[in-house]
Parts: structure tokens; C-alpha cells; sequence
């Protein structure tokens, strides 16, 4: 059966804004939430709007994030007629395939997009912390008998030169790209998320890879152009939670978002799921000396200190007379005795030693993936 739309998840970011917590992992990869990490949200919007076919494009540090996905077992994505790819660079006889763009990428994954066949591509970036319901875009799409479509989102006007800004007429016909601009005109942000019609765009694509006028990137090359050249280009307004979470102040304000059970992402929607791949760990434990409060504390957590509005991810260990305030402690991570932590965000597996003090109330604080701070004098 043909497939009507495919997905391809651009997932292959350095995200080096993000410093210690993307050494050695991409940026898709990076933990949120406390059980999830960022792709995450992009995939489980993938299988809640019915789209049961998805292409991973990795390129960077990507052993974490090809583990996490798997078979996409986690998401339902492991059916007869469903599945995940992980599409990474490889060498052919034409030399190099590193993607050099986001349109780059897809034009070397032309033979994977081929073989499963879709009217529609979906282009999604897997970095980003929000819920959006696709097939409503496809709707959209199809209505306005749109060569691409371009989902936004308003941004207050002082911010808009930092993002690629749409400029439409009354029908949200979009007339004019600015990338970054000094002076926007409006502050309608592309978010990254693109629908076209596969065959206009492979087309495209090829055409201009034949001619050597190389297509590098959506924002810079591929959407001007199709502008220029009069195709039918349409934006999707989204008005609901939307993070791009590529800087520490940014994962660290999105991270206290989620703590509250009000939030805006609606976590406890049963209607829209948020999937992910879990180890299975002890239910936590919370000593009687421990104090915690206005946090959210995931499965096989140790506490014997003091937590507030902090987010403890699985098996993260808070010692006696420690001290956490408006942190987020990823995974496996050790906090000794007497420690204070105000304002940081301490990695994967790092062991902050006793009597360690880490303060980020100027500056969001971090403590990278296995780093160790100080010594721990009783690791029992």
C-alpha cells in the first residue's frame, strides 16, 4: 500500500551551544523531562498523527541516539506496516556522503525516500520540545493545493531577527523569506517543519544537483526558490507549547516548565502520549530525613536530602544533607553528602563530590556526562 507521507527526522545536530551535555552525544539525544530525551516528542507526534513510517538522518555522535530508537519498538514504530530507519552518512563511489544541510540530506536519502514511495514528505528537526498533530497540517496542506508548506509560530518581534521569518499575504500565502533579519517584517518564525509534494522536490532537488547549483538548505536555498519560482507556498500557523531547547538557559527554563503538572504541554494526556524507550528500575526511595518538594522524582531515585523544584531523573542518587534547588539531575547521576546545588543542570552518570558546591544563580551552572566534582567519601 502507498505510503501517503513520509516522515524524515533531521536528528544528526552537533547542538554545540549546549557545551558539556553534547561532547559526546547529539543533540536529539540530550535527556528532558526526567524519563525522555528530546527526539522523543518528535517521534511520538509522528505515531499519535498516524504516520507509521519514519527516517532517522543521523550524522553526529550518533551511537546514543541509534540505541535509544532501536527498532522503534518503544513508539509502535516496529509493525508490519510500520517502521523506523536510521539513516546515517555513508562513502558510494561518487565519494563523501556527509550532509552538508538539511535539504543536503535529504537529497543524499533520495533512494530510501524512493523505495517506500510517499505523495508527501514531512520534514521534521528532532530537537525540539512540543506536541503537534501533523495529519491537521496535511489537511492544510492539501486545501490550499500547496507545493510546500511551512508550519510557524509568533515570536515577540524583538526575537524574530534570530530565526527565519515568513512574510504572507491575507490567505497565509507565503511571499517573502528573511533569514535572520536585521528589520523583520513580520514575526511569523519558521519552525523547521516543512510539508512537499515528493515529486515537485525530488525534481527540484535533482535538478539542481545535476547543475552543480547545490541546494544545501531548506532556509537558505530551497524555500527563496520555490518562492522565486511562483510554486505554491503556504504557512501552518501553530499557536500552542513549542521549546527549542539548543541552549543551556533554554533546556534549563524548558525543565522547570515541565515541572509544573500545569504546564503547557499537557503531559497527562492520555489522547496524545509522549513514548519512550525506559530502563525498568526499583521505585524510588525517600529517606525520613529527606525533604522534597515542587519536584518530580523518576524511578529508582535515592533521596536523603533536601530537593525543591528540581527535576530527578532515573536512578540519580542525593545523599545526606544535600541540598538541590532548581536543578535538573539527569540519570545516574551521584550527589554526595552536605552538597549544594542551586540552578544547574548536572549530566548523565557526573558525581559531584561531599561538601561540593555548585552555584549558577548569575549563570545556569553544568556539570558535564561523567564529570566528576570533588570526591565522594562514602560511596555506600
Amino acid at each position: 500500500m502507498k505510503t501517503e507521507m513520509l516522515a524524515m527526522i533531521l536528528a544528526g545536530g552537533k547542538g554545540s551551544r549546549l557545551g558539556k551535555l553534547t561532547q559526546t552525544i547529539a543533540k536529539p539525544a540530550v535527556p528532558f523531562g526526567g524519563r525522555y530525551r528530546i527526539i522523543d516528542f518528535t517521534l511520538s507526534n509522528c505515531v499519535n498523527s498516524g504516520i507509521s513510517t519514519v527516517g532517522v538522518v543521523t550524522q553526529y555522535q550518533p551511537l546514543a541516539l541509534n540505541e535509544h530508537i532501536g527498532n522503534g519498538a518503544s513508539w509502535g514504530l516496529d509493525g508490519v506496516d510500520s517502521g523506523v530507519t536510521i539513516l546515517q552518512p555513508y562513502s558510494s563511489n561518487e565519494g563523501s556522503k556527509w550532509f552538508e544541510g538539511t535539504a543536503h540530506a535529504i537529497y543524499q536519502n533520495i533512494d530510501y525516500i524512493d523505495q517506500v514511495d510517499p505523495e508527501y514528505v514531512l520534514v521534521l528537526s528532532g530537537d525540539h520540545i512540543y506536541k503537534m498533530d501533523y495529519d491537521k497540517m496535511l489537511e492544510t496542506h492539501k486545501r490550499n493545493h500547496a507545493s510546500l508548506t511551512v508550519a510557524v509560530i509568533e515570536v515577540p518581534i524583538e526575537e524574530a531577527s534570530r530565526f527565519g521569518i515568513m512574510n504572507t499575504d491575507d490567505h497565509d500565502r507565503i511571499v517573502e523569506f528573511d533569514e535572520k533579519p536585521a528589520e523583520p517584517k513580520s514575526n511569523l518564525a519558521s519552525m523547521g517543519i516543512y510539508i512537499f509534494n515528493w515529486s515537485r522536490l525530488r525534481q527540484v532537488l535533482l535538478n539542481s544537483y545535476n547543475k552543480d547549483d547545490q541546494m544545501l538548505d531548506f532556509g537558505q536555498h530551497v524555500i527563496p526558490s520555490y518562492i522565486e519560482s511562483g510554486e505554491n507556498v503556504f504557512a501552518y500557523r501553530f499557536n500552542d507549547y513549542w521549546k527549542d531547547v539548543g541552549t543551556i538557559d533554554s533546556l534549563w527554563q524548558a525543565s522547570m516548565e515541565f515541572i509544573d503538572p500545569e504546564n503547557d504541554l499537557k503531559m497527562s494526556d492520555s489522547a496524545w502520549r509522549i513514548y519512550s524507550k525506559n530502563p525498568v528500575s526499583p521505585p524510588h526511595f525517600i529517606t525520613e530525613q529527606a525533604s522534597v518538594k515542587g519536584s518530580l522524582v523518576v524511578d529508582g531515585c535515592y533521596v536523603a536530602g533536601d530537593v525543591q523544584n528540581s527535576l530527578l531523573s532515573n536512578d540519580v542518587k542525593i545523599k545526606e544533607g544535600a541540598v538541590i534547588k532548581d536543578s535538573v539531575i539527569m540519570a545516574g547521576a551521584t550527589i554526595g553528602k552536605n552538597v549544594t546545588i542551586t540552578r544547574a543542570i548536572v549530566g548523565e552518570n557526573a558525581i559531584v563530590g561531599d561538601n561540593a558546591e555548585i552555584d549558577g544563580t548569575d549563570e545556569i551552572a553544568v556539570v558535564g556526562y561523567s564529570e566528576v566534582i570533588g570526591v565522594l567519601v562514602d560511596e555506600s
